[in-house]
């Protein structure tokens, strides 16, 4: 799990309850897809609020100070910020792509090969698209590619 994503999911999961499936239960069916939709609405909330604050924090802390470490340091700082935000962005579009595809009944099994993603592993990381097998191979391709 990259340092990005659990920064991104941080919060979320200190309110998470993991999916207790039933004996039998069929995958992805209404009350996973709704147990899905709820972590990536909430998690999504979550970003947007961030967004809010920042936005916030920015107008309340921007000032113009008189010594040029001082206002470098600021600047430094809202850097950071407006950068953290940038991917939050892009990851707040890629929620939305997900709920789109709980919507559409497409959530849950893997773009390359169709097998099922595995409820813990969408629990760990919602948004994933590939199953364990096919993300670890795409890592793999990449690093021998170095793209």
């Amino acid at each position: 799990m990259s340092a990005q994503n659990k920064t991104d999911t941080g919060n979320l999961l200190k309110s998470f309850t993991p999916y207790q499936a039933q004996d039998g239960e069929e995958y992805m069916n209404e009350k996973q897809l709704a147990h899905f939709a709820s972590i990536l609405q909430t998690w999504k909330t979550e970003l947007m609020e961030e967004v809010d604050r920042t936005v916030s924090h920015m107008k309340d802390e921007a000032a113009n100070f008189p010594d040029p470490a001082d206002r470098a340091s600021q600047e430094e700082e809202f850097s950071l910020e407006l950068r953290t935000r940038d991917r939050e962005r892009k990851l707040i579009k890629k929620i939305e792509k997900t709920l789109e595809r709980i919507e559409s009944d497409d959530y849950g099994f893997c773009d390359a090969c169709g097998v099922e993603i595995g409820i813990r592993r969408l629990e760990a990381r919602p948004t994933a698209t590939l199953c364990i097998d096919c993300k670890t191979l795409a890592e793999i391709k990449e690093r021998q590619t170095g793209i």
